[in-house]
């Protein structure tokens, strides 16, 4: 085999030949047969060989075709523009040259004329057995095959060669190797094939060494560095991608500076130049921006100019979130005006137009903010299009918009597609873009969809104070098949909760408004010291929900689960000593949910209230009815602290159980605080106990009610670190057994409950570490005020379960 680089290859086909009958400045430029986009090609190695004087003289009575081995002869003849019968005609035999030399399918053409046949000579580029890489790492192969024209099987031409070298070197100056070199090699095989090899040298990256900010005064450059997202190189940012030069990023960058300066009152601001400059070894950028602030404003007027029957300005002024006297703040009119026209929307106006109208008085250094309030213009959803869902099915995308087609068109419904998009967790990036329609009042949408891998195979271990040391496997696949369906299977191996749960969930069973699904699960429990026993459940469950509309669902679910109270320790209490054995529960539950949370994934603003009902004796060995009612409000801070990261949580929950007649309670059905639900105590710690042995023994009444306050920590957001600071409060009461008679049939001591209704409270701070390996919380609570036989917890530590 013979391997010759592609640059000579190039040069060689590209070398000056005679040409007689056409010119080389007249050659068309070939076009490429695996992308249909035209390839350079100087002095293409073409010639007619027809003399000038003779080539309009006579009849072509055949055409003859030499040299095709690949290609069929018949093929060649249809590139022609003359056939037999047509006179010889230099200026057509001039174009059929140059167009069959444009197919791309040949190295060199010739055509002559013998007596009155003309002859067609060519010679085959090659075919493309193999394109392979070599030294690549940071791109693979499978990243880099879909994005370059060579191929298996298509025809090689040096031009397409040094194409595919070029997007290579593109490729990776996005990725930030900018002193990356590629080199193709082509190896020559038999029957007119080659090997492709690109022989690449990634190099090493190009990071942000200095970011520099000019013309900032009311801001130091360190709190302006925190406004943007590129950062300069630092060793802990080996996990991150924000050091590394990124054009789009640079943009977005200025961007972002420009509406820091328009949020605190600066509504002349100019980011007047944002560039990076990459060093002479080509191995570091610098970054610089210039911003010219200009002056700060004050609102000296607000108003809202209504021009829509039976609405006035006072309906709408509660969600305007500026004052008078309040400095000027570019978001807060943005987030006001689509509270506005959301709540326009809400009392039945279909097309509305919400301007922002500033009015400045440079003198003073205020503004007047006038809010017009009209009818839009009326337009409607003629098409929705998908793009780029090669996986998942355009019913699962379709059935999460808020638009159809005929529908008036809402940007808030547009907003809450895509935020119902990017919920499902199925994709990088759900972009909805509009687009004029065939006529004027319609609009296109255009749903842009960049899907990421959805299963997982998992192998995890770590640590957490509820389940002690713990290695989980666990094979998930959240779109299967691209249908949506959830399915999964899972096993953890722990020192005090090991279990195995097999699910498969439906959101829209029946391509209805249904969610179903079912639960097959083992859970084996050891407490280890928390509690005096061990604990087995092997059951089932089976699910169906439905949404009466965005912001209101119910589930409800049936189970059957075999429990098991057994290796009791000697000397525990003698009311869990009565609880030995096996018992059956058979329950129907009911969840309904109230949400108007801005995503379901990662709150910011909002509530959520759920109200759930467990019934108990539909066979089965216990009776009972349980109720629990959960909470939560989120409440944003970012108007005052310029980070959505800091939002403000209010939860609660209340939860009682009722024993139904005939009913038998088991220690296992009741409320426990503390741990996750009451932070500063042991799992179980808080509550009824008994007094000779200090087992906690549950209760039938609890409450719950926490504060929490969460917070970017001062370190850059790439370490993926967060803080909080909370406040729990809770109490657990209740605690009925059986008659005490059945109570003293176990033991000769005397049966004592120990129980408060008082409030217990918790307080602390903690710290939750984003990382590769997984979650890391960790929960510092100092402060606690208990009761008597109350079982603290000042430090809580639990480790993610995926690497």
């Amino acid at each position: 085999m013979l391997t010759i680089r592609a640059e000579r290859l190039l040069a060689a086909c590209l070398m000056p030949v005679l040409v007689i009958g056409t010119s080389a400045a007249q050659t068309p430029a070939p076009t490429s047969p695996a992308s249909g986009s035209p390839t350079p090609a100087r002095h293409a190695p073409t010639r007619s060989t027809v003399a000038p004087s003779a080539a309009n003289t006579g009849v072509i009575q055949a055409i003859k075709v030499e040299g095709a081995q690949r290609i069929e002869q018949g093929t060649i003849r249809s590139y022609l523009l003359v056939r037999p019968g047509d006179a010889f005609d230099a200026g057509r035999i001039d174009r059929s040259l140059k167009t069959l030399y444009a197919t791309g399918l040949f190295k060199d053409v010739q055509l002559g004329r013998s007596g009155d046949t003309l002859v067609v000579r060519v010679v085959e580029n090659p075919i493309v057995s193999r394109v392979g890489y070599e030294g690549n790492h940071k791109l693979t192969d499978d990243q880099l095959r879909p994005e370059l024209q060579l191929r298996s099987r298509s025809v090689f031409t040096p031009a397409l060669a040094e194409a595919d070298r070029t997007h290579i070197l593109t490729m990776y100056a996005k990725r930030g190797y900018y002193d990356a070199t590629v080199e193709p090699k082509i190896v020559r095989l038999d029957q007119n094939r080659v090997d492709v090899i690109f022989q690449i040298n990634e190099g090493s990256a190009a990071l942000i060494s200095k970011i520099v900010i000019n013309g900032n005064k009311a801001f130091s450059e360190s709190r302006l560095s925190e406004v943007i997202t590129s950062r300069e190189s630092r060793w802990w940012r080996f996990l991150s991608s924000s050091d590394s030069y990124d054009p789009e990023r640079l943009s977005y960058d200025k961007e972002l500076l420009r509406r820091f300066y328009l949020k605190n009152g600066y509504a002349d601001v100019q980011i007047t130049d944002a560039s990076a400059e990459l060093s002479p070894d080509r191995k570091a950028f610098f970054l610089s921006f210039t911003v010219n602030e200009g002056e700060r404003y004050k609102i000296a007027k607000l108003d809202i100019n209504v021009q829509l029957r039976n609405l006035t300005a006072a309906d709408l002024k509660p969600n305007v979130q500026l004052v008078e006297g309040a400095w000027y703040d570019g978001d807060a009119v943005g987030r006001s005006s689509d509270a506005i026209e959301l709540a326009v929307h809400n009392r039945g106006y279909a097309f509305v137009d919400v301007k922002p109208r500033v009015t400045r008085n440079v003198e003073k250094h205020t503004v007047d903010l006038i809010f017009d309030v009209g009818e839009g213009p009326r337009v409607y959803v003629e098409r929705i299009d998908i793009v780029g869902n090669t996986r998942t099915e355009d019913k699962v995308i379709r059935r999460e918009m808020r638009l159809a087609e005929g529908d008036p068109f809402s940007s808030e419904a547009m907003r809450l597609s895509k935020t119902r998009l990017t919920d499902l967790g199925y994709f990088t990036s759900a972009d909805i873009v509009t687009n004029p329609g065939s006529v004027p009042d319609k609009a296109v949408l255009t749903t842009n969809i960049s899907e990421k891998a959805t299963g997982e195979l998992s192998f995890g271990g770590g640590y957490s104070t509820d389940a002690g040391a713990l290695i989980d496997i666990g094979l998930s696949e959240r779109n299967l098949v691209g249908t949506g369906i959830n399915a999964s299977i899972n096993g953890v191996l722990a020192q005090r909760n090991s279990s195995i749960n097999a699910s498969v969930t439906n959101p829209y069973f029946l391509d209805r408004n249904l969610i179903a699904g079912v639960d097959v699960f083992l859970i084996q429990t050891m407490f280890l010291g928390t509690q005096p026993y061990d604990e087995n459940r092997v059951g089932f469950d089976t699910r169906m929900g439905y949404n009466f509309n965005e912001h209101l669902r119910q589930t409800w679910t049936y189970t059957a689960v075999d429990r098991q109270v057994y290796n009791i320790e000697t000397g525990a209490s003698p009311f869990i000593l009565n609880e030995s054995g096996t018992t059956l529960l058979s329950q129907a539950s009911q969840v309904i949910t109230v949400d108007y949370r801005d995503s379901r994934v990662n709150a910011h603003s909002g509530f959520i209230l759920e109200l759930g009902t467990d019934v108990a004796g539909l066979g089965g060995d216990t009776r009972f009815l349980r109720g629990n009612l959960n909470g939560a409000y989120y409440i944003p801070l970012e108007r005052y602290f310029g980070d959505p990261d800091w939002v403000f949580k209010l939860s609660g929950s209340t939860g009682y159980m009722q024993l139904l007649p005939g009913g038998r309670e088991e220690i296992i059905d009741r409320f426990f605080l503390g741990g996750d639900n009451l932070r500063g105590f042991l799992d179980g710690g808080a509550g009824p106990t008994d007094v000779l042995t200090g087992n906690p023994l549950g209760g039938r009444f609890i409450w719950t009610q926490s504060s929490e306050l969460h917070y970017p920590l001062p370190v850059s957001p790439d370490l993926g670190l967060t803080g909080r600071a909370f406040v729990d409060v809770g109490a657990l009461s209740e605690a009925s057994f059986r008659s005490p008679t059945a109570c003293l049939a176990t033991t000769t001591i005397t049966c004592q409950i120990r129980q408060s209704a008082a409030p217990r409270v918790g307080a602390g701070v903690g710290v939750s570490w984003q990382t590769a390996f997984g979650l890391i919380n960790l929960d510092l609570a100092p402060f606690v005020i208990k009761q008597p036989g109350d079982q603290t917890q000042i430090f809580r530590f639990g480790f993610g379960t995926r690497f």
